[in-house]
């Protein structure tokens, strides 16, 4: 049974959880039981701490500055019953579980006790402070020490806070957002999007290709012969890892290209941006052809029934493939990039790219483009004005 300390006749609690060594303090003012964690495992101090946080309460419940406003936790619970309705159902399980996670693991716990008002763009710095140093211990998993959180998990965790603070605001527990920008915060470098040049794609088709070739017992060859056309799938249609999950042999025609005289393949994709239409290059349609042959499938059959991450991790850092020279790593999603940078060092109009990869021109011209020297016209960087020649005296 819990330990329970009373003060101030009654109106004053002070007692320990089970399985925790601080002691908490709870009263109840203004129609609102309150409660707070001494942050203390001694009961004496624990008293005094309770002493001055109850006296400061009453202060400021005499003075009209003691509010009754919801939490951050009763925001979030909110926030966790209308997200699908806010989503209008376009965001993926995935995604809404990730969020949720987010909540759980790292809002609820800084923020939960704390009214809204009371989350300030100081508090919400804090956090971010409290979260160089902390992390849930995962599953099979231990961080190590002095481990720091990707920038992007981050900014994850903001967008998980802003939209429950939003959820506030719609209610009117809270009347405006506060500021959630990071502080001294340049604008951060763009980087090019880690893919394959010519040399390094040939050396990863070839690896795939000796390694269905190796292959002795007769289902250890069929995925690698899975894996060799998987590559090459992907590096000729640009598609994204998960429109290729999805990818079933009835998304996929093969038909000549009146505009070009080429036998593509015309793919119906679903993927992240709903349906579209993806044209690939020749060298797709082989690869399909010998997927056809060799599965017998039916229409319905996924192209790639089973994930051919973890084969294709270990084929880059075989042919010490996985790093690109500024250190970033190379995934399956590297196979799209290889596509995108090949076609634009082409010359491929970068509309049509945009397109056929179901993206914006800007981000392409933010990821790819500006950092492909073929983009660049020398013709009309080199330009010189004529000079005079100086006139006989």
């Amino acid at each position: 049974m819990a330990e329970h300390h009373t003060l101030y006749g009654g109106k004053l609690h002070v007692y320990k959880r089970p399985n925790s060594r601080f002691w908490q303090c709870s009263a109840y003012l203004k129609g609102k039981n309150r409660r707070v964690s001494s942050k203390e495992e001694s009961l004496q101090l624990a008293k005094e701490f309770a002493e001055d946080w109850y006296l400061d309460l009453r202060g400021r419940a005499r003075d009209g500055n003691l509010k009754n406003e919801k939490t951050f936790k009763q925001a979030a619970e909110q926030f966790r019953r209308e997200f699908e309705v806010i989503t209008e159902g376009q965001r993926s399980p995935r995604y809404v579980e990730g969020i949720m996670k987010k909540l759980d693991n790292y809002l609820i716990p800084f923020f939960g006790d704390k009214g809204l008002s009371e989350i300030t763009p100081g508090l919400v710095q804090e956090y971010r402070i409290h979260r160089q140093s902390y992390a849930v211990p995962r599953k099979n998993y231990a961080a190590p020490e002095g481990h720091k959180p990707n920038p992007n998990t981050i900014h994850q965790e903001m967008v998980a806070l802003r939209q429950t603070l939003k959820t506030a605001v719609r209610h009117g527990w809270l009347d405006r957002l506060p500021d959630l920008s990071t502080p001294y915060r340049a604008n951060s470098k763009i980087t090019r999007r880690a893919w394959f040049s010519p040399e390094e794609y040939r050396q990863l088709y070839e690896a795939t290709r000796r390694r269905a070739k190796a292959a002795t017992r007769a289902n250890h060859r069929i995925w690698a012969e899975q894996l060799h056309d998987y590559v090459l799938l992907m590096a000729n249609t640009g598609l994204r890892p998960d429109e290729v999950k999805r990818l079933q042999y009835r998304d996929v025609e093969i038909v000549e290209d009146e505009a070009t005289d080429e036998v593509i393949l015309l793919i119906s994709v679903r993927g992240k941006r709903g349906v579209g239409y993806c044209k690939s290059m020749p060298g797709a349609v082989r690869p399909f052809e010998r997927m056809v042959e060799r599965n017998h499938p039916e229409p319905s059959d996924l192209l790639f029934p089973i994930d051919h991450a973890k084969a294709l991790d270990r084929v880059l850092r075989e042919e010490d493939l996985k790093f690109d020279r500024e250190g970033q790593r190379r995934t399956a999603y590297s196979l799209r990039h290889t596509y995108i940078c090949m076609r634009l060092t082409e010359g491929a109009d970068i509309y049509q790219v945009a397109k056929n990869c179901r993206t914006s021109v800007e981000m392409i011209q933010k990821y790819y483009a500006a950092h492909i020297a073929d983009s660049i016209d020398a013709a009309a960087v080199n330009v010189r004005k004529p000079r005079k020649k100086p006139q006989n005296q």
